[in-house]
């Protein structure tokens, strides 16, 4: 089952599907987590393999729907923002006490099942990214874009996910590619792709939290735990393939 099948989702159960499992999808039009009928709706759609990739909802909720939960592994797609202000982050970076994230993360991992924290950086693709943001105007840096971003392509982050809920390793890992970079400089490269002015610059309270952190990821170690090789290793391949 994918819990919250939106962007990545759709992704890996197309993967899942390709290899013969039944794939079971359930997404907001369908799980309204503040409605009371929630936990009846999500009953009959436990499943052995679950992929959690539900936004955060709300402090007590986000715990609640992991206690409905029945599955012999769950893999949950956290966020490298657990990681706070830290600059340069592996998987050895402790993570900020008592984050909203992290209160799932211990949630899911006390739990009896076999289960994989991955904690993705900047999820971008067809549709979503810099390089739609910068086409409709809609984007700005960072003061002068010297605050490093780190991304991860989709599809590679599908098929992460895909080889997470067929291994048996557990633990948590950040997850993006092998270009953290500034985010000036790949304001650049789309500026120069897509024949468009750079962005403005905008204060740091003008800019949502996602926006405003410095953080170079190394993804290293899930690649190399899960023996995948990233198809889009860097923005320079990843946002082109991202247009077409």
């Amino acid at each position: 089952m994918i819990l919250g099948c939106g962007f990545t989702g759709i992704r890996v159960a197309d993967r899942l599907r390709r290899r013969g499992f039944l794939v079971r999808c359930t997404d907001r039009s369908q799980l309204d987590f503040y409605s009371a009928g929630w936990r009846q709706v999500l009953r009959p759609l436990l499943a052995p393999l679950i992929l959690h990739s539900v936004p955060l909802l709300s402090e007590g909720i986000d715990e609640e729907v992991v206690a409905q939960l029945e599955a012999e592994r769950i893999v949950y797609l956290s966020s490298t923002s657990v990681y706070g202000p830290v600059r340069d982050v592996n998987e050895a970076t402790p993570v900020v006490p008592g984050h909203a994230r992290v209160r799932v993360e211990r949630a899911i991992e006390a739990r009896p099942w076999s289960s994989l924290i991955l904690r993705p950086a900047a999820i971008y693709g067809p549709g979503r990214g810099i390089h739609v943001s910068m086409k409709a105007g809609k984007f700005k840096l960072l003061g002068d874009g010297s605050n490093y971003v780190s991304r991860i392509h989709v599809d590679d982050l599908a098929a992460i996910a895909e080889a997470a809920l067929l291994s048996d390793l557990t633990g948590a890992y950040p997850v993006a590619d092998c270009h953290s970079c500034p985010s000036r400089k790949i304001a650049e490269f789309c500026s120069q792709l897509l024949n468009v002015p750079m962005p403005p610059a905008a204060q740091c309270g003008q800019l949502p939290a996602t926006r405003r952190a410095n953080r170079r990821v190394d993804g290293s170690a899930i690649c190399r735990a899960l023996e995948i090789v990233l198809r889009y290793p860097s923005y320079h391949t990843g946002i082109p393939a991202s247009l077409s």
